[in-house]
């Protein structure tokens, strides 16, 4: 029954448009835009970043302890928000803290420490040079692994039916492009879907804030409806009906669907904290490409 959900969902995915993972829409409420730090010394940066990776190593350890965090596909497994189907941020929704008490004091911290890192965010204008020929200056350019998150859409466990999942996003600041990468990694189950990928346009808006839009879902099937391909495997490719999605939400709302995005708190040569439109938080580290871009 995985193989047949995971690929069902998988084909609701590349019609509905949710942002699986790296993105998120504004809930109308302020963002919080980072205060760029040139004075704060190299010490003390890096006492941060010790820090806030010391929490993120606890956090790991206690999820590693607990069975009770089981995210799923939809509302009813716990993806996405009931009242607006955006991705669900497990920290202010309580799912952290229902799964066991040291988990959610755990991710507290690191949302704290990842806070505090941003006052002391080098770079003033993070998102210069982003889609131009330049773009490779760019300290976004590049393949970012995940370490930490609260959106519910990017958290894979093993104990689900998603499976648990290697997750990165690799940036192209010449193309001005993101790909949201998702590898599963639970070899005794053989999954049907190996891999997902997810191609966006990107556009800096401001210094911080980096606007997103939906391409295509880029599927690597080892399965095709329950039939193994051997060594082999299948690539699909589902185009993201964006405009007429949007034509079609708007007829029925009477308001356009606001644009997901993600605001940069923190950036330099290895690490990387931004949060999205719904106040979901990431921290990510550089690494190398993932296969099959």
């Amino acid at each position: 029954m995985r193989h047949r959900r995971r690929f069902g969902v998988l084909l609701g995915f590349a019609s509905l448009c949710y942002p699986l993972s790296f993105a998120g829409f504004p809930l109308g409420r302020s963002q919080v835009r980072p205060q760029c730090c040139l004075a704060a010394s190299l010490s003390e940066r890096e006492a941060a970043k010790r820090q806030l990776l010391g929490s993120i190593e606890a956090f790991q350890g206690a999820l590693n302890r607990t069975s009770d965090l089981s995210i799923d596909f939809g509302v009813k497994g716990g993806e996405l928000d009931k009242k607006d189907r955006a991705p669900a941020n497990l920290l202010s929704s309580g799912a952290f803290h229902r799964a066991s008490a040291g988990l959610g004091d755990c991710a507290e911290k690191v949302v704290e420490d990842a806070e505090r890192l941003a006052k002391l965010t080098p770079l003033e204008k993070p998102l210069e040079k982003f889609g131009t020929a330049e773009g490779k200056a760019c300290p976004l350019h590049g393949a970012w692994r995940l370490l930490f998150t609260t959106a519910a859409d990017a958290t894979f466990t093993k104990n689900s039916s998603r499976g648990a999942a290697r997750v990165c996003n690799v940036v192209d600041a010449v193309a001005g492009t993101v790909t949201n990468c998702i590898d599963f990694t639970d070899d005794s189950k053989a999954p049907a879907v190996e891999c997902l990928r997810v191609r966006l346009m990107a556009e800096a808006e401001t210094p911080q804030r980096l606007g997103l839009v939906f391409r295509f879902v880029r599927a690597r099937l080892a399965k095709f409806f329950g039939i193994p391909l051997g060594k082999r495997r299948l690539t699909l490719t589902f185009p993201v009906p964006g405009p007429l999605l949007t034509r079609v939400i708007t007829f029925f709302t009477r308001r356009a669907p606001p644009k997901p995005f993600f605001e940069l708190l923190y950036l330099d040569d290895n690490l990387r904290v931004h949060k999205t439109g719904q106040g979901n938080v990431f921290v990510q580290e550089k690494t190398t490409l993932p296969p099959y871009l």
